[in-house]
């Protein structure tokens, strides 16, 4: 399972579509900020409807409601054991590198990719996740 944290709906309908077609994971949830992803979260933690925590999730920094930084601000303030078993990886159109650097400093995240992320990266990452 993973997730896609992002309002921008041409970037997901594009990332959705490379997901099916190389056939790279089975269940795809789909949040258009950190808030709908943070509700799920905590949802998932305190066992509501059994939901499962994504093995892989693609957060954007940049969105409405709540962003990036402050969904990961507010995540890490609940204890998700099952977190440990997941990859995050911020995937923004922001080449700042302060961005960048501040990433390092989270311990959710795996790595910061810039938009617009390839095919071989998808693979890449997806693949890492199913070994």
């Amino acid at each position: 399972m993973a997730c896609i944290i992002d309002d921008d709906d041409m970037y997901v309908n594009l990332i959705t579509k490379v997901l099916d077609m190389k056939n790279l994971v089975k269940n795809l949830l789909i949040f258009k900020n950190g808030k709908e992803a943070l509700d799920y979260f905590v949802g998932a933690l305190k066992k509501l409807e059994e939901r499962k925590i994504p093995q892989v999730i693609l957060l954007d920094l940049n969105m409405p409601v709540m962003n990036g930084w402050q969904f990961l601000n507010n995540l890490s303030e609940y204890d998700f054991p099952e977190l440990k078993n997941s990859t995050l990886y911020i995937v923004s159109s922001s080449i700042n590198p302060v961005d960048i650097e501040r990433s390092k400093t989270i311990n959710l995240v795996t790595d910061f990719l810039i938009k617009p992320v390839t095919m071989d990266q998808l693979s890449e990452i997806f693949m890492d996740q199913s070994a």
